[in-house]
Formats: C-alpha cells, sequence, structure tokens
C-alpha cells in the first residue's frame, strides 16, 4: 500500500515537472522569437535610414515630394515599439538583453527625427513630432502609463504623426546629448511637440489641445480616408 502511494506521488511530482518544464521551454521560446523579431525590424528600419542618408548625400536635387514619399514609414517605428513594449514586459526593464534593444531602437528613433527635421527643414513643412520621455524608475508610473496609453491612441488617430518614445534614464550618450540640446528636465512624463516643451499628463483631451491648432487636421484626413477604404 505504501508502495501504491508512493508510486502515485513519483508519477504526480513527474507530470508537474514536465507541466512546469513545458510551459518554461514555451516560454524561452517565445522570448526569443521577440526578440528575433525586434531585432529583424530594427535591421530593416536602419537599412530604410541608411538609404535616406543617402539619398540627401547623392541627390541633392532630388525633390521635395520624392523625399516625402521615400521617409522611413512610422508605421515601421510604432511596430518596433509594440514588439519591444512586449518583449520588456515578458523579459523585465533590467533585462541585458532588453537594454540593448532599447538603446538600438533609441538611436533609430534619434535618426529618423533628425532625417525628419532635415526634410522639414529643406522642404519648409514636415509632419508634426512628439519626444516623449517616460521613466521606469517608478518616480512617474500612473502619468507615464496613461501617457503612453494616449500616446497610442494618437499613433492609430493620427498615423502620419511621428511619435518618439525615450526612457529618459537610459544609459546612452546620443540619449543624453538630445536631452541637453531639447532642455527637457527630470519631471517625468515629458514631452516636446514641435519644439516646445511641456511636463506631466492629466487627460488626452487636454494633452491635444498642446498641438498648434491645425496641425493634426492633415493626418485626421488621412485617418478618415484609411477608415474608408479599409470599410469597402
Amino acid at each position: 500500500m505504501r508502495n501504491l502511494e508512493w508510486q502515485r506521488y513519483l508519477i504526480a511530482f513527474i507530470i508537474t515537472g514536465a507541466i512546469f518544464g513545458t510551459a518554461f521551454y514555451v516560454s524561452a521560446r517565445l522570448d526569443s522569437a521577440r526578440v528575433a523579431q525586434v531585432q529583424s525590424t530594427e535591421d530593416k528600419i536602419s537599412t530604410d535610414i541608411l538609404s535616406i542618408e543617402t539619398q540627401f548625400d547623392l541627390l541633392d536635387q532630388v525633390s521635395c515630394e520624392s523625399l516625402e514619399q521615400n521617409q522611413v514609414l512610422p508605421s515601421e517605428i510604432n511596430t518596433l515599439a509594440a514588439r519591444l513594449d512586449a518583449t520588456e514586459k515578458s523579459l523585465g526593464d533590467d533585462n541585458d538583453q532588453v537594454i540593448e534593444l532599447k538603446k538600438q531602437y533609441s538611436l533609430l528613433e534619434i535618426k529618423d527625427y533628425l532625417i525628419t527635421k532635415q526634410v522639414e527643414d529643406r522642404c519648409g513643412k514636415g509632419p508634426t513630432t512628439v519626444l516623449y520621455f517616460y521613466s521606469n524608475a517608478g518616480d512617474c508610473t500612473t502619468e507615464c502609463t496613461n501617457a503612453g496609453y494616449a500616446l497610442d491612441s494618437m499613433r492609430q488617430t493620427y498615423p502620419q504623426l511621428r511619435v518618439y518614445s525615450f526612457d529618459y534614464d537610459l544609459d546612452l550618450g546620443a540619449l543624453k546629448t538630445l536631452i541637453a540640446v531639447e532642455k527637457v528636465g527630470n519631471d517625468l512624463p515629458a514631452f516636446v511637440i514641435d519644439g516646445k516643451t511641456s511636463y506631466g499628463f492629466t487627460t488626452l483631451e487636454a494633452f491635444e489641445s498642446q498641438f498648434p491648432e491645425g496641425s493634426l487636421a492633415t493626418t485626421t484626413a488621412t485617418s478618415t480616408a484609411a477608415s474608408t477604404t479599409d470599410t469597402k
């Protein structure tokens, strides 16, 4: 009788171990797949940015229309942001691999932002841009979370709006330089909307009111047109 109970315990232990082992293996594979997806998207954006830089160097007389059509698409940046966010939540924001991915992502964002400004300076117009600075240090948990949701909503409502998100505490020289150039303090969340800095977040409506009048009109029209096309 005692041997039978032992066998039952042993079988239960083996089954439990197998379940946990399988779950751990699947989780590890999913985490690895997420990281690979982020790296793949980063590689694509890097190639696009290099292509645009080369275009600026070699085709100085190219039309502004051509430059605007060949910019790095915000959707690619947004896709990378979503994948990186999922990876960070899965592996943790203190994971070494996640930190390196965030550094690469931040560099790509800064480069895309600078190219966008080049187009604006040369052609006299450009998309509305938002630099968003947050922290994972626990000093702006609620406000930063709400601001992140609001910006995600605005990305969907205004497809041409370019949102660049940065971890204020990330140890990256280029990011520290950007913070210094834009004169962004550590009162987070912080935003730079078309060159104007603001701090704190309350509601989406109040946040949208900080944008220059008419700056979101074109993107709203684009969004509406896209929605009409999608429903056909």
